[in-house]
């Protein structure tokens, strides 16, 4: 498989993203991409919550979703969109933080709403409080797809590792985590953690992240870590997109899949235990 990682800036204006993000697959496909990848957030990076409540859509509606997947169709590509922002019809009002799995026909293949809320505080200005405006999704997503089985993840889950191996027991040989990874955050722990989820699974991991400062109308302007990351079953990285936006393409070979679960078969070794 041809992947096609795509590194974006998004600001808090789904509209002005939109194009964005298309001219981005147009520009994959042309450099011959079986599948490509974008980020969390792809539609709208945004830190108030306001803001959002005024240009967001729920699923059925978002001209997003409704553009990639046409673009999915034209192009005759997979994509993966890392998220969208999306309305729900929750009565606390809060947002869905929604992965799709697109076909080359544009149907959706495969939906997952992120599990884990990122609600940490980094230092004594940077804090982080995810649950207040999306709802934490419960149920882990899977799909087939004709590269292999493909397992879905986004940004925070990385840090859960009991989410990753489920998805390799299950059957997954890829796994994504798009993200909008925190600066500080990403600089210490990023790819230490994205190189142990693949060791630990013996998957592919795909990371397409968001980079940069991002623009915003209202409220604070957000910063993320970017380097998109491709890590091989065995913990190599293939590759490291740096903080500047763009496209990386890389080849992947699944017999690396099975090679690396060959060799160290750690998924078949669970033992029950007591305690602690």
């Amino acid at each position: 498989m041809k992947a096609a990682i795509l590194q974006m800036t998004s600001s808090d204006d789904p509209a002005a993203n939109l194009p964005v993000t298309l001219s981005m697959m147009r520009d994959a496909a042309a450099q011959g991409a079986d599948m490509v990848f974008t980020p969390e957030v792809t539609n709208c990076v945004s830190a108030s919550r306001t803001h959002q409540q005024a240009v967001l859509q729920a699923e059925g509606a978002d001209v997003t979703l409704a553009d990639i997947r046409a673009e999915a169709k034209a192009l005759g590509v997979w994509v993966s969109i890392g998220s969208l922002a999306l309305k729900t019809d929750d009565p606390d009002g809060r947002f869905a933080n929604r992965q799709f799995l697109i076909g080359p026909t544009g149907d959706i293949a495969a939906r997952y709403d992120k599990i884990h809320m990122f609600d940490v505080d980094v230092s004594e200005t940077e804090t982080y409080r995810e649950s207040a405006g999306y709802r934490p999704g419960k149920r882990a997503s899977l799909a087939q797809t004709p590269f292999g089985m493909m397992g879905l993840s986004i940004c925070y889950d990385v840090r859960f590792a009991y989410l990753y191996r489920d998805l390799a027991q299950a059957g997954a040989q890829i796994i994504t985590v798009p993200s909008a990874f925190s600066p500080v955050t990403g600089a210490a722990h990023w790819e230490p953690l994205l190189r142990a989820r693949a060791i630990e699974t013996g998957c592919y991991i795909i990371a397409a992240a968001q980079t940069g400062q991002h623009d915003a109308t209202h409220g604070k302007a957000r910063k993320t870590h970017g380097h998109s990351m491709v890590v091989a079953p065995w913990g190599d990285v293939l590759a490291d997109a740096g903080t500047e936006r763009g496209i990386t393409m890389v080849d992947l070979d699944l017999a690396e899949v099975a090679k690396a679960r060959q060799r160290v078969p750690a998924l078949t070794h669970d033992r029950d235990y007591t305690g602690p």
